[in-house]
């Protein structure tokens, strides 16, 4: 036969208890996807800035004009 074994009274310490065990994993877990998020967002914002960077400079050497001065 199994045994149930009914649940007592919980009392505020055990349940502060609880929440705080579970907060500590979740806020472990949120800490280190927030520094592997943070590096990720650093890497893909420096390969935006070379991409534009090389863009526009392709495009200034495609669309120069020669000015010419001409005194009269």
């Amino acid at each position: 036969m199994n045994k149930t074994r009914t649940p007592g009274h919980i009392s505020r310490d055990d349940l502060e208890h609880k929440l705080r065990a579970f907060q500590g994993d979740i806020k472990g877990a949120v800490d280190n996807q927030r520094n592997n998020l943070m590096v990720a967002a650093g890497v893909v914002g420096l390969i935006v800035v070379v991409v534009f960077f090389v863009l526009g400079r392709r495009s200034g050497k495609k669309k120069t004009t020669i000015v010419e001065i001409r005194r009269v």
